[in-house]
């Protein structure tokens, strides 16, 4: 790994700073530290070193980032997609309108469930069906009728993904709890997860490459979308979002509505990440971010589309 001293002249010295440049994708990304002015041999060297681990630091968060959308699957993986979709005959198991009421109110009670929603099953259909609210959080309250409204407007809507798309998402579901519904996280708002005993487990995109990420994304979909099957295709936009983590706060919310927003599109039955599968869930985001490794995602869904046929017959 190649880093360099700049030199810049000023009136009254020389300024000196270490830079690193790097390549992902087609892009040509620049890192550089400031080191000081006028500074002595000695005392350039040892700011040098700080530098470095500064800047290896940062390329340790633009690596996170990397994921398979720089990287075509060959035709075995497609063609191993493809047959389990053909195998599950999962086109041709559509919900009535009865069922996509009962689908709701369980999508609705595991999907905050995860997030750490109070809300049991019963409460969240007494909320929905009777407008009755239970002596809980109001934003837990707010928020279930958010994600059913969400649930509303990708069945009804026609669009895929876009910026404008996701943003909206974002702000139906938490217009009534959140003042930040609808805007991706501002200069300075970093996502770092912790588990119970402080390890970093997830670190989203550093803020400033947010929206180029994304924007990334949707391309690589609108390219992609008539070549891989649906599986493949929902499964990389919500595990390549949740790697992004755009917003402050309600990214695996808005991932699993996007999720299902892709696999509506091409007429596949809607899916529902239950709660007491979270353990299974989270090991999927992780074998994605850390080895690009779709293939727990798709078992989960596969496994998720067993129940509902089970529920539903």
């Amino acid at each position: 790994m190649f880093m360099y001293i700049e030199k810049r002249k000023v009136k009254k010295g020389i300024k000196y700073y270490l830079s690193h440049s790097f390549r992902e994708g087609s892009k040509i990304h620049k890192i550089r530290k400031y080191l000081g002015k006028d500074l002595t041999k000695e005392l350039l060297e040892e700011r040098k070193q700080k530098a470095e681990k500064l800047i290896l630091g940062e390329i340790n968060e633009y690596k996170i980032i990397q994921n398979p959308l720089y990287i075509k699957l060959n035709e075995k993986e497609i063609g191993f997609v493809r047959n389990l979709e053909s195998k599950e005959k999962l086109k041709i198991f559509h919900l009535s309108e009865t069922q996509w009421k009962i689908f709701s109110e369980s999508f609705i009670y595991n999907t905050n469930a995860i997030e750490g929603s109070d809300l049991n099953s019963k409460e969240v259909k007494d909320i929905l069906e009777k407008d009755k609210w239970p002596e809980k959080s109001k934003q837990d309250i707010a928020e279930a009728y958010g994600v059913n409204e969400a649930i509303n407007f990708i069945r009804k809507t026609k669009e895929h993904i876009s910026l404008d798309f996701i943003k909206e998402l974002h702000k139906i579901v938490f217009k009534n709890s959140k003042s930040f519904a609808g805007e991706f996280r501002k200069k300075g708002e970093e996502v770092v997860v912790r588990d119970g005993l402080g390890n970093v487990v997830h670190m989203g995109a550093p803020q400033t490459r947010v929206i180029s990420l994304l924007n990334e994304l949707i391309y690589w979909y609108n390219q992609n979308k008539n070549k891989y099957p649906a599986l493949i295709l929902a499964s990389v936009i919500h595990n390549q979002f949740e790697t992004i983590h755009p917003f402050r706060d309600g990214n695996g919310r808005i991932g699993r509505l996007l999720l299902n927003n892709i696999i509506l599109k091409y007429n596949f039955p809607p899916v529902n990440i239950n709660f007491k599968n979270r353990k299974e869930y989270y090991i999927s985001l992780y074998e994605y971010q850390k080895n690009h490794n779709l293939r727990p995602t798709i078992d989960l869904i596969l496994k998720e589309y067993k129940t509902l046929k089970k529920i539903f017959g």
